[in-house]
């Protein structure tokens, strides 16, 4: 499934491909790799809130501030899993880390299958990289915020995602 006029980057319209997820769907498991390349699935944070952080790639500016602002966030409420997810080799995410002190988020490398982009329409097909975007789940699975940021190099609302999740604990 493809989508248009959703996104942009620097103005330039993109398409978003995979399935579309909403408000109130059951969160699809998927699997992606750790940055030690172990597997990790969403159902290994089942029972509690997740935070699933979306970006295009971390050796960039706004990617590397949603990535640190939501580590540190993170970092504050043991309740909330916070799930940071690009298509950045888990090298490159697990250098980022320890750059950065990365500690209370997961980062994610989608590189292999795309299975998060496909499960919730975030692959930017000219680019095969994912949309920047915040999805907040409950302790039932059930996708209770969804944010497609509209222009790519925006930062997402973390405010908005952050008092969505703590009113799930």
């Amino acid at each position: 499934m493809e989508r248009t006029g959703i996104i942009t980057m620097k103005s330039n319209p993109l398409t978003l491909a995979g399935n579309e997820v909403k408000v109130g769907d059951k969160a699809p498991d998927f699997q992606a790799l750790k940055n030690d390349m172990s597997p990790f699935s969403l159902s290994q944070s089942k029972g509690k809130v997740v935070i699933i952080s979306s970006m295009p790639s971390v050796d960039t500016s706004v990617c590397e501030l949603q990535t640190t602002i939501f580590n540190q966030k993170a970092g504050e409420n043991p309740e909330i899993s916070v799930v940071t997810i690009s298509v950045d080799l888990p090298f490159a995410l697990g250098r980022f880390c320890a750059n950065e002190g990365i500690e209370s988020a997961v980062t994610l490398s989608d590189h292999r299958d795309l299975d998060f982009g496909t499960k919730y329409g975030f692959i930017i097909k000219e680019l095969r990289l994912l949309a920047r975007g915040v999805v907040v789940i409950d302790k039932e699975g059930v996708i209770r915020h969804l944010e497609v940021v509209p222009e790519v190099t925006d930062q997402p609302d973390y405010d908005k995602a952050l008092e969505i999740a703590r009113s799930l604990i």
